[in-house]
């Protein structure tokens, strides 16, 4: 039985990993936020917006706790889920956490270039952007940083570079294992 979870910021190719990762593992592959989203019948943003945060963050545990049931999965979890109700110590306990980080040019770069608006970014860019990334990834560090593994990503916008990624994450996972 294997359980990977994946944690980092939003922008850093949590889904886009989780799906080859799952792939290379034979396993299944559970987004969170569309897990949630399932359920609700409604977008995390709108979510947010009719609930707040407060209440959005309750919903996420309770699905947290409902997909650490299941086995043979990656699930890619949302940007703030370990930093709230000692998600990542849920996490720790039932799988692997893999933190999967990046700096944040780089991740004001990817949310820039991406086609899904965040609500917490919307309206920044540039240097702006760069620097609320910075600050805001300072915050959660201290929760990432408790995953089991760390893997460092510059890059991941070619078949090649998600490649490379997919497989260094996937060989740090099995020297776990053993």
């Amino acid at each position: 039985m294997i359980r990977i979870y994946l944690i980092g910021y939003m922008g850093v190719g949590k889904t886009t990993v989780g799906k080859k990762l799952a792939q290379l593992f034979d396993i299944g592959f559970v987004d969170l936020d569309k897990f949630i989203e399932n359920r609700y019948h409604k977008t995390v943003p709108e979510i947010f917006a009719e609930r707040g945060e407060e209440e959005f963050r309750l919903i996420e545990q309770k699905a947290l706790i409902e997909v650490s049931s299941i086995e043979d999965v990656v699930i890619s979890t949302g940007g703030g889920t370990p930093c709230f109700f000692d998600n990542v110590g849920l996490m720790n306990e039932t799988g692997i956490t893999v933190y999967i980080h990046a700096e944040p040019d780089e991740l004001a770069a990817r949310l820039s270039a991406s086609k899904n608006i965040r609500p917490v970014v919307a309206g920044k860019s540039g240097e702006e952007l760069t620097a609320f990334i910075a600050s805001h990834l300072k915050d959660r560090e201290k929760f990432y940083n408790q995953a089991q593994i760390v893997y460092k990503t510059d890059r991941l916008i070619t078949k090649d570079e998600i490649h490379l990624t997919v497989e260094g994450i996937a060989h740090e996972i099995k020297k776990l294992l053993k």
